[in-house]
């Protein structure tokens, strides 16, 4: 009786260990369930979706609305332009709103509006970037939608340069995202919006004045501290909530993270928690593998007409490409489908575009071109066969009329 109460509970112990490593495993690849009203995770390189809630849904993006002040100020200045603050910018502000009380006559390098607008996300500054870029803040605005346009982004629509809130100023989380894939294209904005604090030197107006960023996933000191993310902006009013989006690289991947409509529980910010799960997620669950080495063949073929020694030609990808597979899938061979050239015939120069490859995975296509390893020179003795030919043709002919003439 003993022994056999020992048996049962041996094997309850294994079944419970096996439970818990079945739940632990299984919590590495369900997605978080989140509080915010909408967020949006994909990957920078292949744009492919990694989580999406309500993504589509119109929503206030606050200061989040300052990545788009900052990129086209990057675009259309130089970081050591210097700039005089107006009296019209730091009056448009409305009260309530954070600013780093520039002074009206005060002079900043774009560098210094730029951190000022990215690190402690100060109104004013955006307001004296959007009429020193614009000629006027209405001008800017105008550039802003234009450049939403440009991105093809038909949900955005912006009524004021920082994320003042408006009922006609709102955007989507998947909007969100693709503004930000723009703007990580350009260092500076990297930087400035990666940096954890910043520095004003003295002005004619003021000493030295230092600030921390709002963003509190890029500072080493705050226990919200992401070691991963690279750079990020965040947002809110009371309309819009708690916003946050980043930028974020880890293992060879780099995902884009949106958070819209955050809420606050215990005094702490979901948006920095949530954003840190769901970074966590996609870089637990999915990788990048190498479809294609550009010295490794994809395919070989037999030339015809060409020369014994170059009729056999490998065909080589013209670029390395890379494809966002999940962990599970990190073992498995992928074969493409080859989509050949009609007449493939001697002479070949090497590098010569033959066909492309394509990869259908995870309802993505990779596409490459297929090029010639090496030069392929037409056989000399397929062109003594047709100059022969040729000749027995005409002899034919000459014979014929000869006959046609005796008769």
């Amino acid at each position: 009786m003993k022994k056999k109460s020992e048996k049962i509970f041996v094997l309850l112990i294994i079944s419970l260990m096996f439970l818990l490593n079945f739940s632990y495993t299984f919590a590495d690849t369900k997605a978080p369930t989140l509080i915010s009203e909408a967020a949006f995770l994909m990957d920078n390189k292949t744009e492919k979706v990694l989580y999406d809630k309500n993504s589509d849904k119109k929503m206030y993006p606050a200061s989040t609305t300052k990545i788009v002040t900052a990129i086209l100020a990057l675009e259309n200045c130089n970081l050591d332009d210097v700039v005089t603050v107006d009296y019209d910018s730091i009056m448009a502000v409305p009260e309530g709103y954070s600013t780093a009380n520039l002074q009206i006559g005060e002079q900043l390098t774009i560098e210094q509006l730029l951190q000022l607008l990215l690190i402690p996300s100060a109104n004013d500054a955006a307001n004296v970037l959007a009429t020193h870029v614009g000629g006027s803040i209405d001008s800017f605005i105008s550039m802003m939608n234009t450049k939403a346009n440009e991105l093809g982004l038909s949900n955005t629509h912006f009524t004021n340069a920082y994320g003042k809130h408006d009922p006609n100023h709102y955007t989507t989380a998947k909007d969100l995202a693709y503004i930000m894939k723009y703007c990580i294209k350009n260092q500076d904005f990297r930087k400035i919006s990666g940096s954890a604090s910043c520095t004003i030197a003295s002005t004619n107006k003021y000493g030295p004045r230092k600030y921390t960023s709002t963003n509190q996933l890029v500072d080493p000191s705050n226990k919200n501290y992401y070691q991963f993310l690279t750079c990020g902006k965040t947002g809110f009013t009371t309309q819009a909530g708690d916003c946050l989006v980043s930028c974020s690289y880890k293992n060879n991947l780099e995902l884009i993270c949106v958070i819209l409509g955050g809420t606050t529980v215990n005094g702490v910010s979901t948006r920095f928690s949530e954003t840190t799960d769901l970074f966590e997620f996609g870089f637990n669950n999915y990788l990048l593998k190498q479809l294609t080495d550009s010295n490794s063949a994809i395919s070989q073929i037999e030339v015809p007409n060409a020369t014994h020694e170059t009729k056999q030609l490998d065909l080589l990808p013209e670029k390395e490409i890379e494809a966002l597979i999940t962990k599970e899938q990190e073992n498995e061979i992928f074969e493409p489908e080859l989509h050949l050239q009609e007449k493939i015939s001697a002479p070949i120069e090497q590098g010569s575009v033959l066909g492309k490859a394509i990869y259908k995975i995870n309802g993505i296509e990779y596409e490459v071109n297929l090029t010639a390893s090496h030069s392929v020179e037409k056989s000399k003795l397929f062109d003594i066969l047709i100059k022969t030919l040729i000749i027995l043709i005409i002899i034919f002919i000459i014979y014929k009329i000869i006959a046609n003439r005796k008769k």
